[in-house]
């Protein structure tokens, strides 16, 4: 799950309620909202840290940097460990050679994993799926964040990337599940009428629940969606229990008509 940035929510209450519900993956980032969803998370951690498998990241590709990156995130989210901690975007070919030197992150991931700081470290990015894949060939990663969703997992090497995380055991975290919000396909978008057998067409909630479907089908461990309130979170919630995960030929059939 991810927390809203908006100050007209309350998303501290929305991740006790997450708990409660019994969604225990939490993810974060110093640079989301200026560390404000790290402070938010923080509220919560405080009383319920165990409850909690908890993924952060680090934007530096520095030793220090990251380790200061870290120390800080550590402090926001009040606890002394994570659960999983990630090199945060991979940006370009040039950016990966960098991160093994003595100096670079990778170096200050294995340190922090030894410490104990952190259970395990990954690896994120949205949609050069070409340079995650050189990424987890050159490293070894515990976990790889990455977009999948129908329409970018058309994109050339998404299916490559998938298939060679699969086969090296890594944990797939799938994002921008909803193509970067709730409700992608609301009225007006020109895909929507296209996707009429997947959807009762009743609500904009309703439609969210194929994407939900889409994900849950693939070969992945968790899908990070993020919620603007309760009542999303609750509805994402009843999706996951009532509905099955969608087929192969589903899947297909969402990425042609979505493409």
């Amino acid at each position: 799950m991810q927390l809203p940035p908006s100050k007209d929510h309350d998303p501290a209450a929305i991740a006790e309620k997450a708990l409660d519900l019994g969604i225990t993956y939490f993810d974060t980032a110093p640079g989301y909202n200026n560390g404000q969803s790290e402070t938010n998370y923080g509220q919560v951690l405080d009383r319920r840290r165990k409850e909690v498998f908890l993924a952060c990241k680090t934007g530096d590709r520095s030793y220090d940097g990251t380790m200061r990156s870290v120390e800080q995130s550590l402090k926001r989210l009040r606890t002394d460990h994570l659960d999983l901690l990630q090199i945060h975007g991979v940006s370009s070919k040039e950016d990966l050679p960098a991160w093994g030197k003595p100096g670079g992150v990778y170096a200050a991931l294995l340190k922090l994993r030894e410490q104990k700081v952190t259970r395990f470290i990954g690896v994120t990015g949205h949609d050069n799926a070409e340079m995650l894949r050189r990424g987890i060939d050159m490293y070894e990663f515990d976990t790889l964040l990455t977009t999948l969703n129908p329409v970018s997992r058309r994109r050339p090497f998404r299916e490559d990337l998938l298939r060679m995380a699969n086969e090296k055991r890594m944990g797939v975290i799938a994002m921008k599940v909803m193509g970067g919000g709730n409700g992608c396909l609301v009225v007006g978008n020109p895909y929507k009428k296209l996707m009429y057998p997947y959807h009762d067409q009743t609500s904009q909630q309703v439609e969210a629940q194929s994407l939900i479907r889409y994900s849950l089908g693939l070969p992945i461990s968790v899908a990070v969606i993020g919620v603007a309130n309760i009542e999303q979170l609750k509805a994402n919630v009843d999706v996951v229990k009532q509905i099955r995960p969608m087929n192969v030929v589903e899947q297909k059939e969402l990425e042609r008509v979505m493409g």
